[in-house]
């Protein structure tokens, strides 16, 4: 299989606008579209295509890399199509590879429905904004979009770090330095070191997963500078845990009382299938921290944040679960989708089987009405 080959399965992937390439020996190369997994019309793979698809788009220092540990990660253009984020990695001694999609067009906040607040919010001189969710939530694209209103509306140094630049930013009103970790700087704890001395103003680190970094991108929203960074928490609640959860016992304390101080919202997202239209739709919780939410953090009481948030419309905030039941309700997405994705299932079941309708059958169900009555047909009625 020739170069030429990798060129038609990613004119594919950006014809059909799928968000991920699957390549892997014994299997078609397979697309995500819309959610769902589809196979090409194509041969079936062996170790011989995946070596030569591997070669064709992998950088000489990324082939090294999973030469020595078994996997690499890098990211490259698709001529002005798209860019990719491609991880590369071996599987019962073969390759496999996926490749996501990164749209090279910055989304608006309508667009991705991204709440009216976070506009106002990222105008704050200084300040921790975390954007969390699992894998492949969008969080990618909502900073991206965050950023851009930034870039366009004020006149600010960002300064981002990404493993590996996904979106370009260009210079609009503000200057725009990215950083990819590992080619222009070994990691984010060392970019996060250097970052104070370049004068920013506002700093996005693209993934906060250890002590370091978390310390460092705290610190950094204290001494006056906005700060994006993510993780891969659900819920407001749980991303505040899982921040003092990774320091020491001795320590927690204190970076209790860090982060109610610097921390200004946490916006968790989940992306989901829509049934109205072709595509997907994101669901949101966002917690603003207002001086109730600050005490509670302090006092190692993120229990209670779940029922402040309920009560905290006027502030902009929204739980996960009522922002999913506000989709369904308009007919956007399904009884199942929302209750995979919500926070609490059972609940969220038990609303839907108020309304006199069914969910979709499965082995723990089996109160449901006749089989084959799956919710689907009577569920799009708002």
């Amino acid at each position: 299989m020739s170069g030429i080959q990798i060129d038609r399965l990613l004119d594919t992937v950006v014809k059909l606008s799928a968000s991920d390439l699957h390549l892997t020996v014994g299997r078609r190369p397979t697309i995500r579209h819309n959610g769902q997994l589809k196979d090409l019309q194509t041969k079936i793979l062996d170790s011989d295509d995946m070596v030569s698809l591997m070669k064709a788009i992998t950088p000489e220092r990324n082939q090294q890399e999973l030469q020595e540990v078994g996997g690499t990660d890098f990211g490259f253009a698709y001529g002005e199509a798209a860019r990719f984020r491609t991880s590369v990695f071996r599987q019962r001694g073969d390759l496999a590879m996926v490749l996501r999609r990164i749209p090279s067009k910055l989304l608006t906040f309508e667009q991705i429905g991204l709440p009216e607040i976070c506009r106002e919010l990222i105008r704050r001189p200084r300040g921790l904004f975390l954007v969390t969710g699992p894998t492949g939530s969008g969080k990618t694209t909502s900073l991206a979009t965050m950023v851009d209103y930034v870039n366009m509306t004020l006149d600010r140094h960002i300064v981002t770090m990404e493993d590996p630049i996904e979106y370009y930013h260009y210079h609009k009103k503000s200057i725009v330095n990215q950083r990819a970790i590992h080619d222009d700087v070994p990691s984010f704890a060392e970019a996060l070191r250097r970052v104070l001395r370049q004068d920013p103003d506002v700093i996005l680190v693209g993934e906060m997963r250890d002590l370091e970094t978390i310390e460092s991108a705290v610190r950094a929203a204290e001494t006056g500078h906005l700060v994006f960074g993510t993780l891969h928490t659900t819920g407001a609640a749980k991303t505040i845990d899982r921040l003092v959860d990774a320091f020491p016992q001795q320590q927690q304390n204190q970076i209790r009382v860090q982060l109610s101080t610097a921390l200004i919202c946490v916006l968790s997202q989940v992306l989901l299938t829509r049934v109205d239209t072709p595509g997907m739709v994101a669901g949101y919780e966002f917690l603003v921290v207002t001086p109730a939410i600050a005490n509670l953090i302090r006092d190692n009481k993120s229990f209670r944040i779940d029922s402040m948030i309920q009560t905290g419309k006027k502030f902009g905030m929204q739980l996960l679960d009522d922002h999913l039941w506000s989709l369904y309700s308009r007919g956007m997405i399904s009884a199942e989708e929302m209750i995979d994705k919500g926070k609490n299932p059972g609940d969220l079941r038990d609303k839907v089987h108020k309304l006199g309708r069914t969910v979709g059958r499965t082995e723990w169900d089996e109160d449901d009405a006749e089989p084959g009555n799956s919710g689907s047909s009577g569920e799009k009625k708002a």
